[in-house]
């Protein structure tokens, strides 16, 4: 019991005398004073992306991105907008092959997002959501959660309005979907990091 109280009181000791971690070795970005209005409207736009989703509101879900946005996931990528709507189309028209109740009509799916880290330089946002889906396609349709991953954004802010100009589904179940090894925020700030440099310089 000496011996434990003795290793404590000098780990105590050593973070003491090291003095507190200062925010510049955490790498904490530093937030603007328009931060939470931008973030708020992604988060807007995150959220009618999912109402849209679950609703086959295809009208409303390729308004979500920008005339030129990217989409990207297990099935395929497309852009621009129309191409988008065929691309997400057809893959809902085959999805209730795997989701539907037991008398065979198609299930309903809900999609839910979780933490989300949104890093915004000016008129352009970086994002990395977690995100998970769940459908009444259980036993006696019940409730069961299907499939998640990340969410790797890229948001663009035109005319006032935040758009997504590029997503990239992660489905952390499917092989080579995946993410990681790397915190996928590092990846991000990164890219912030850098976007933010390349505007300096330009300067």
């Amino acid at each position: 019991m000496k011996i434990k109280t003795a290793l404590t009181c000098a780990a105590a000791a050593v973070l003491l005398a090291a003095g507190p971690v200062s925010m510049a070795q955490a790498k904490q970005p530093k937030y603007s004073a328009t931060y939470g209005q931008d973030r708020a409207q992604i988060e807007d736009l995150m959220a009618r992306y999912l109402f849209a989703i679950d609703y086959n509101d295809w009208d409303s879900y390729v308004e979500t991105f920008a005339p030129d946005g990217v989409l990207e996931f297990a099935s395929g990528k497309a852009q621009g907008r129309e191409p988008i709507r065929a691309l997400v189309t057809k893959f809902a028209e085959g999805i209730v092959r795997f989701y539907h109740t037991e008398d065979g009509k198609p299930a309903k799916l809900r999609h839910v997002v979780l933490q989300s880290v949104i890093r915004i330089e000016g008129n352009h946002a970086w994002g990395r959501t977690l995100w998970v889906e769940m459908a009444n396609h259980g036993p006696m349709d019940t409730m069961k959660m299907g499939t998640y991953g990340i969410y790797e954004d890229e948001f663009a802010k035109k005319d006032g309005q935040w758009l997504i100009a590029r997503r990239n589904v992660l489905n952390e179940f499917i092989k080579n979907r995946g993410s990681g090894p790397t915190n996928p925020v590092r990846e991000q700030d990164a890219a912030a990091e850098a976007f933010a440099a390349s505007v300096k310089t330009a300067k």
